[in-house]
């Protein structure tokens, strides 16, 4: 039976010709051929520049499941994750990881949240007997991700802060309902394409009793003794103190200043690489040894990545350097300006998807510019409520060789749309 090509086919093609088409009218060839190889060694850069995170992060996981982490987490919210993604057993590796990341995400580690969402991807497709497509569990993973459930975008908030706006995190609220609805689109819109497209069968995945699950945890663990116990209790003590004497040496003049929403930012991913350390080592994980297994996964899966990223960055860079989206802008912002999106947020809302980077620097932008503005305030809230969808489908599908995406795109898209959607509405009504 022949498989009809998935949308990112033609999507991707179109963003090709349509910047070729653009470039002839707007005479800019030369800009597009130099950005198409520009866009290309800037892809094969920054997986070169994942490795190092990648491999620190899949180490860590891999500590963390040694001993034990991921099977207790995936105990707790087993009843929403079951119905959610019911081809997947509760006790598969996969679930835990899933989790790892939507908790990442959600508390704004987007460092930690990738290459945990990576290892999520590789598990599911452990369950796959149709290698190279994206099962109906991978297509609505993806879209929760891109979709960018953010309960804290403290970069967002950072920023706001350092421009010296008056209520850095008055976008809190109107992010998390943007957050939230384009997170229920995602859902629902994945559970409907999932339907009606052909099925993608999981592989049979033999169930772990509890007698085998509690054997296999305590499989090559050696807890630490006495002394090694105590000396981490005393350093977790000497951590606690050293918050409290940073706090009386020099209390913030308010919570939400750029210089504590910076401390709480970078004190973030030490806090949680040391809580999973330590966890590993009260479990008796051999923590170096773990971890240096699971970062040789980091290395192979940055290497694998590259060619799907090449294909999306040179495809985006060609369509931003050929004048197109400037154009799609000028047609599109008479309707968007009726409905109370500024023009210049337009750039912000069709940027956001395709590029994270591209995104982040207009929003910085702008809110430098006229940090208390309505303006500010929406791109800040859509840049909170919406993710890189183009970035994180070359990344996820990317690490297990995924070509057929099936329905991943559509939904993710869906999510996107009405994340900015409601974005310009809850800004509308939040300061109107």
């Amino acid at each position: 039976m022949k498989q009809k090509p998935s949308a990112i086919n033609i999507i991707w093609l179109s963003l090709v010709l349509i910047a070729t088409v653009t470039a002839a009218y707007t005479g800019r060839m030369d800009a597009v051929t130099k950005a198409s190889f520009e866009s290309a060694k800037g892809a094969v850069t920054l997986a070169i520049g994942l490795i190092g995170p990648m491999a620190l992060w899949l180490g860590i996981m891999k500590v963390a499941e040694a001993g034990g982490l991921m099977r207790i987490i995936a105990r707790g919210v087993r009843p929403l994750m079951v119905r959610l993604f019911p081809d997947v057993p509760h006790d598969h590796p996969a679930m835990s990881a899933m989790i790892m990341n939507m908790a990442a995400n959600a508390l704004g580690l987007g460092n930690a949240a990738t290459p945990m969402g990576i290892k999520a991807m590789q598990e599911l497709d452990k369950l796959s007997e149709e290698k190279g497509t994206a099962t109906n569990a991978m297509c609505l993973f993806l879209a929760i991700n891109t979709s960018s459930v953010t309960l804290l975008p403290l970069g967002v908030i950072t920023v706001r802060a350092a421009a010296g706006a008056t209520s850095p995190a008055a976008i809190l609220i109107p992010s998390l309902i943007a957050t939230a609805c384009s997170t229920c689109v995602a859902i629902i819109v994945s559970k409907m394409l999932a339907k009606r497209q052909d099925i993608v069968r999981p592989r049979h995945y033999e169930a772990i009793s509890e007698t085998e699950e509690a054997s296999d945890d305590d499989t090559d663990l050696f807890p630490p003794g006495r002394s090694g116990r105590v000396f981490i209790w005393l350093l977790i003590s000497a951590f606690l103190g050293a918050v409290v004497y940073r706090w009386v040496q020099a209390p913030p003049a308010s919570l939400l200043s750029s210089e504590t929403l910076n401390s709480i930012s970078s004190w973030l991913i030490p806090v949680l690489i040391s809580a999973l350390l330590i966890f590993g080592y009260f479990r008796g994980v051999k923590i170096y040894e773990t971890l240096t297994d699971g970062a040789k996964e980091g290395f192979n899966t940055a290497v694998r990545i590259i060619p799907f990223m090449v294909a999306i960055f040179v495809a985006i860079g060609m369509f931003r350097a050929s004048g197109a989206m400037d154009i799609l802008i000028s047609v599109l912002s008479p309707v968007t300006e009726a409905v109370g999106m500024p023009a210049e947020a337009l750039a912000m809302a069709l940027m956001r998807p395709l590029s994270g980077s591209g995104a982040f620097g207009i929003m910085s932008e702008m809110v430098n510019q006229a940090p208390d503005s309505f303006l500010s305030f929406l791109v800040s809230t859509m840049q909170g409520s919406t993710e890189t969808t183009f970035y994180v489908l070359a990344v996820y599908f990317g690490s297990v060789g995924i070509r057929r995406t099936r329905h991943a795109l559509p939904a993710a898209l869906c999510a996107d749309a009405v994340g900015i959607v409601v974005s310009v509405l809850i800004c509308n009504l939040w300061i109107g």
